[in-house]
């Protein structure tokens, strides 16, 4: 497949790339620091197209595919981590389920606040006793005439602490024999009246993504809130999670090339033995490898992002990429901060960040091994 880009394509990728490094990279120790991506930064990114790049253009987005998309955000991601996943929630989670089941009147009621980044879309889909089993979820929906009661509790939601918008997968019926038909997604809006929002979770890395659970006591969801057919929801789920590990899998990307930089940079400047680390034969091999898988993992992510493009089915190559990519990603920032040596450890260089950063990626939008069963499973249907 030929990954020769277009005009168009490569002019996005390097306005990305020139933001990155500009607006990005120099706030982005502080952002990990402060735990929060500044608001600010984010209306940037919408004004560049950057928070709406699926929409069409009469509802204020850039009217861009999930290829142009992934280039973006594996710009993104290598300057700052947090701030390309909620960059990836808000597009690939968030929108992409309305673009594609919404009715229209809810696309028009909420694409051109997303798109500019007013509001900022979340999605929610694992519980507290159900992660990778997404099909056992328990937060329940009741119909109430114009309603659905909403009771059950939420968690591991990224962006929820800053959203206004939320993408919520509730069961809807309890007595179905197979799991997975019983659930519904419903379009929550963050005023609804018996809908909290908790605290953020502390976490290893990613720091300046908002991580909170969701809390429902009998909130009141309008029955028009319904996104798609009802008791059909877990089939958007899985679709959108299709683009959402493509979305994780080129913030792996991101993470892993900021460490080959990184080791780039500081090979050619340490001495030891009068002469750069960069000579000795054991660094050299560290950083082809790194340069080597970085390039896999992005034929890889752009695979999966032309075959969405194209409306086939794509849910192997997104999780084979999103595994591939994840992998790879953290097998090389700990050899980042390997070629930095104790130096590595110190919060002063960047590394020391990637490799926090860099953890996650094999654990959210599925883990390793959950990759590895999907994989699986297409293969042998």
């Amino acid at each position: 497949m030929n990954f020769t880009l277009t005009e168009e394509e490569a002019a996005i990728q390097q306005l990305a790339r020139e933001f990155a490094d500009k607006e990005l990279a120099p706030v982005s120790a502080k952002i990990d620091r402060d735990h929060r991506v500044p608001r600010d930064i984010l209306a940037k990114m919408a004004d560049l197209g950057f928070m709406g790049m699926l929409a069409p253009e009469e509802v204020g987005g850039a009217g861009l595919n999930n290829f142009c998309m992934a280039l973006v955000q594996m710009e993104i991601n290598r300057a700052c981590a947090s701030t390309g996943v909620a960059m990836s929630v808000h597009n690939s989670l968030a929108q992409s389920p309305l673009l594609k089941f919404a009715t229209e009147e809810q696309k028009r009621r909420y694409l051109p606040k997303l798109t500019k980044a007013e509001w900022i879309g979340a999605y929610s889909l694992s519980e507290p006793e159900c992660g990778t089993d997404s099909a056992a979820l328990i937060t329940r929906a009741v119909r109430d005439g114009k309603h659905y009661v909403v009771n059950g509790t939420k968690n591991f939601v990224t962006n929820g602490g800053i959203a206004d918008l939320f993408i919520v997968f509730v069961r809807t019926n309890p007595d179905v024999a197979l799991k997975h038909k019983g659930i519904s997604a419903l379009i929550v809006e963050r005023s609804t009246k018996g809908f909290t929002v908790g605290k953020d979770e502390k976490k290893m890395g990613i720091r300046g993504s908002s991580t909170v659970s969701l809390f429902f006591e009998d909130a009141r969801v309008p029955a028009e809130n319904l996104l798609g057919v009802e008791n059909d929801g877990f089939k958007i789920a899985m679709n959108t999670l299709d683009g959402g590990r493509i979305g994780i899998a080129c913030q792996a990307v991101g993470i892993a090339q900021a460490s080959l930089d990184a080791s780039l940079k500081y090979a050619k400047e340490r001495r030891q033995f009068d002469r750069p680390i960069a000579d000795f034969q054991a660094i050299q091999w560290k950083l082809a490898d790194l340069a080597t898988e970085i390039d896999a993992a992005k034929l890889l992510v752009l695979r999966a992002a032309r075959l969405r493009d194209q409306g086939v089915p794509h849910t192997r190559e997104a999780s084979m990429a999103k595994l591939f990519a994840s992998e790879m990603a953290n097998r090389h920032a700990t050899q980042a901060v390997q070629i930095h040596g104790g130096n590595g450890y110190i919060r002063d260089f960047p590394v020391e960040r990637y490799f926090r950063d860099a953890r996650i990626t094999t654990i959210y939008e599925g883990t390793s091994e959950a990759q590895r069963m999907v994989i699986a499973r297409q293969m042998l249907r």
